[in-house]
Parts: C-alpha cells; structure tokens; sequence
C-alpha cells in the first residue's frame, strides 16, 4: 500500500512540473505541446482524467494544425510575428537583454526590464 501511495505522488509531482513547464513552452518556438503531452502522459499512467485530457488536448492540436496548415501565407506569417513577438518581449520582461547589455557594455539603459525585481 505504502509503495503504491508512494508511486503515486512521485508520478502526480513530476506529471505536474513537467505539465506546467509545458504550459509555460507553449507560445515559444520549441517543444511546448510535446511537454505538455508528456506532462499528461505521465498523469494519465495515474489518472483517468488525465488520459480524458491528453486526448482531448491532441484532437484539438491537430485541428489547430490542420486549420493552420490550410491559411494563406500572410496568416501564416502573421503567427510567425506573433510569435516572434512574444518571444522579444519575454526576454525584455525578464530583463535578457538588460543581461546582454551588461555583459557587452553597452550602455544602453532603454534595453532593461520594466519590472523592478530583474534588474
């Protein structure tokens, strides 16, 4: 009973980590949805609802898919800027390029994080 409790929590610790290091991955260029299928994966070794979520999750990402796939390119590329968007103002957030100015520099103070406890 004890090790069946025990497989439990360590497979509901790492699903979850792993499900919410997904989440964070998505809107960036990588393998966000392949975490967050991991991430659910494990779960669903543990949990029906998991699996009820893991399928649910891929149907949906493939129609995502299917439906970009069948834009024209200037959708396409609107996703790909948005996309490059979020990447540019998350390493701004979080003060990388305040980081790179550092190191080179620079001198260029407009390049810091707005938010006061990166800088």
């Amino acid at each position: 009973m004890m090790k069946k409790r025990a497989k439990k929590t360590g497979v509901t610790i790492v699903g979850v980590f792993v499900l919410l290091a997904g989440i964070i991955m998505i809107p960036y260029p990588g393998p966000g949805w392949v975490t967050v299928f991991l991430g659910l994966g494990i779960l669903s070794t543990e949990y029906a609802w998991a699996k009820r979520w893991l399928d649910y999750a891929k149907s949906r990402y493939d129609a995502w898919e299917a439906w970009v796939k069948r834009q024209n390119g200037v959708v396409k590329a609107i996703f790909w800027l948005l996309t490059a968007a979020i990447v540019v103002v998350t390493i701004w957030l979080l003060n990388g390029y305040g980081i790179m100015n550092d190191v080179l520099g620079l001198g260029w103070d407009w390049v810091r994080s707005p938010l006061p406890f990166f800088n």
